[in-house]
């Protein structure tokens, strides 16, 4: 979220305070850490495998995991609820323009569906383009939806949505801030967070990255050009998506029709939404889509994983605003000998959510958990990698609006393979980042003390 649209979204805080009541995360005491039964769930299109057939998929899958990563993976579904999808391929994109190009290509490549979810969808070069080629295949027949969150898109002009409905496109503005627009079910503080896109319901999209010209500044990962400076103004964005092609394409698409249901924005145009899918892949995921309604199961996901981890547990997180328990867990891994590493901003597009998370490092060094600031890019990217075998990459942050009132997707990749690419792209970050010390940060400038003090005090806000 930048900073014009953060502006605007606290001009109604008074109004948010309200009508929000304070929820709370669920208690850590309370999640499992005895696996109830040896075989984790597994989903394929033709139904729930029974234990056997599902023991010996994931024994093929995961012949070069240890033993642990079964029993993880039991964890997390007592957890979460959510069944593994075997056979997918899955495609890691870095940056905003690599994005773009292949969402574009799968977009041309249209046959009969289209559905989009975004925070953000911009009327600027980047969103005119994604829009004329959206209506284009409307033209062509392909039927296209979007869903786009009312607080998200409040800079972006009604003329710009009008066009695309007038191109026969169907667009919902999710939770609308007048509350006329949505009488008796007003829910300003409920956001639509979630960044899919599912094509033919074949390909899916998801992670960080929101339909807009901001990210189209690619970062410089990967490169060996470093910049100048590290103003925010003058530096790309890193951000983290990944292409899914697969069963679990289908748990993408069933997120985005449950959320048009729920907005009660009429019946979906017909189209073949949910098509037979083949295996595309060996990757076992779990899709994990969240509601405020719900029982924050991306953080639950998150602290059973962190939990169990051994050996490493490596955060790259755009907005690291953590509760407690999230603190504790981290310290703890630490303590029994677990890498902890946490890749987070040193150039922020939200200074109050960067000095809010800044209040916690002391917490965080003095029990052992190594913090880097990353120097070349505006940091936006959600992933975590733990033991190299538990992979996140989704729209959530580790905050108390993304577990609690956002609407969000992130997916669980349980592979050695993928936790390897994670890795890397995890080292290659920290290249580009600079170590906090503990002695270092207790240094720092009061005003820097007071400015945490402030963010920290507006944490459950922002």
């Amino acid at each position: 979220m930048n900073s014009k649209r953060l502006r605007t979204f606290l001009a109604f805080f008074a109004f948010v305070c309200v009508v929000a009541s304070c929820k709370t995360l669920p208690d850590a005491n309370t999640l499992p850490d005895n696996p109830a039964k040896a075989t984790p769930t597994v989903k394929t299109p033709r139904g729930m495998l029974d234990n056997k057939q599902a023991a010996a998929l994931l024994k093929k899958r995961w012949a070069n995991a240890t033993p642990d990563l079964k029993q993880l993976a039991v964890l997390e579904e007592q957890a979460t609820g959510a069944p593994l999808i075997p056979g997918n391929k899955v495609t890691l994109l870095f940056d905003g323009p690599a994005t773009m190009r292949e969402m574009m290509a799968a977009a041309r490549d249209a046959r009969t569906s289209i559905n989009l979810e975004t925070y953000i969808f911009d009327q600027d070069p980047i969103g005119l383009q994604f829009a004329e080629l959206l209506m284009e295949k409307r033209r062509q027949g392909v039927v296209v939806n979007i869903i786009a969150d009312g607080v998200g898109t409040l800079a972006t002009p009604k003329e710009f949505f009008e066009r695309l409905r007038g191109a026969g496109i169907n667009v919902l503005i999710f939770n609308p801030v007048n509350p006329l627009q949505r009488p008796g079910n007003w829910q300003l503080n409920n956001r639509d967070h979630r960044k899919i896109m599912v094509v033919d319901g074949k390909v899916g999209f998801t992670g960080g990255i929101n339909i807009s010209e901001t990210y189209a500044n690619s970062s410089l990962f990967r490169s060996r050009k470093k910049p100048a400076s590290v103003n925010k103004d003058e530096v790309g964005w890193r951000d983290t998506h990944i292409r899914i092609e697969g069963p679990a394409v289908a748990a993408l698409q069933y997120a985005f029709v449950d959320n048009w249901v729920h907005q009660d924005a009429g019946e979906l145009p017909r189209a073949d939404y949910f098509p037979r899918l083949a295996p595309a892949g060996d990757k076992v995921l779990r899709v994990l889509a969240t509601s405020p309604d719900r029982d924050s199961e991306i953080y639950k996901s998150m602290m059973v994983a962190m939990n169990e981890a051994k050996q490493s547990i490596h955060i790259t997180s755009a907005y690291f605003v953590p509760d407690q328990q999230i603190v504790d867990s981290l310290v703890g891994a630490a303590k029994r000998g677990v890498d902890v590493k946490l890749v987070l901003p040193g150039v922020s597009d939200h200074d109050l959510i960067k000095y809010a998370g800044q209040a916690f490092y002391d917490q965080l060094l003095a029990g052992g958990v190594k913090i880097y600031q990353l120097q070349v890019a505006v940091l936006h990217a959600k992933t975590a990698v733990i033991d190299g075998i538990w992979s996140t990459i989704g729209s959530a942050n580790i905050d108390r609006r993304s577990f609690i009132h956002n609407y969000e997707l992130n997916v669980v990749v349980l592979d050695p393979a993928f936790g390897r690419d994670m890795e890397a792209a995890f080292n290659e970050d920290l290249r580009s980042s600079k170590q906090v010390t503990l002695e270092q940060w207790r240094d720092r400038p009061w005003k820097d003390r007071l400015r945490e003090f402030i963010g920290r005090l507006a944490e459950y806000w922002i």
